[in-house]
């Protein structure tokens, strides 16, 4: 798996809730390079958990989709006389 990485700007506006919340919810004031620690850390230690979270519902999502297109071929099938 490759690094997950957020663009920049998406980044400095992760940055912004992520003070925001704490100062508003916790009343803890933190810096930009503090936010951009946390940023790396929860990537770190939470991001290739959500990331795969996502991939299950990707697959989930496919395997019914699959079945939905089973389901349709199935319907297009003929009726074939066997009696001779």
């Amino acid at each position: 798996m490759t690094e997950l990485k957020l663009e920049k700007d998406a980044r400095t506006r992760l940055a912004s809730q992520i003070q925001r919340f704490l100062d508003e919810e916790l009343d803890v004031e933190i810096g930009n390079m503090d936010a951009d620690r946390l940023i790396d850390f929860l990537s770190t230690s939470l991001g290739a958990r959500f990331y795969n979270l996502g991939l299950k519902d990707a697959q989930a999502l496919f395997a019914r989709k699959a079945d939905d297109i089973n389901d349709e071929i199935y319907d297009l099938e003929q009726p074939v006389d066997d009696r001779g």
